[in-house]
């Protein structure tokens, strides 16, 4: 799948498919995204083709530096975040705006960091609230929607 920011200065392919979508309420996600919330997408690194360098300007929000969040860097857009924790694969995000359509993406899992929101989400969708209740929801995520 084609990403691309509102600008077009920065696009790149997904090679595969999301591992699981989310929102997350966390208080660095409505930052990054000047959001109430953040709908991203969760890619194994090596089926994300990352833009090349200096079409995207990675910064950390919180140490240690094991997530870096990048936004275009002529439009600003948030664009792609790469994890990179001990013990766990690399990880990839990339914010719902940058896809064209949704015809392609699953559909949301689940809210994290519920406990952040600035308003309340009337959907069926699990809602994790806690650091630590939405560490094991993410993993929870991550171990089933694994791939061979």
């Amino acid at each position: 799948m084609e990403c691309t920011c509102s600008c077009g200065a920065t696009s790149f392919q997904t090679l595969g498919m999301p591992l699981f979508r989310f929102f997350c309420h966390c208080t660095i996600c409505q930052r990054f995204n000047d959001a109430p919330f953040a709908d991203i997408l969760v890619f194994r690194a090596e089926d994300v083709a990352l833009p090349p360098p200096g079409t995207v300007i990675f910064d950390t929000y919180r140490p240690p530096p094991n997530v870096q969040r990048g936004k275009c860097a002529t439009c600003g857009q948030p664009a792609v975040t790469v994890f990179t924790a001990r013990f766990l694969p690399r990880l990839v995000t990339v914010p719902r705006p940058m896809f064209k359509s949704d015809a392609e993406l699953p559909s949301p899992a689940a809210h994290g960091f519920y406990d952040m929101r600035v308003s309340d989400a009337n959907d069926p969708l699990p809602k994790y609230e806690g650091y630590f209740r939405n560490q094991i929801a993410f993993l929870k995520h991550l171990w089933l929607a694994r791939r061979p």
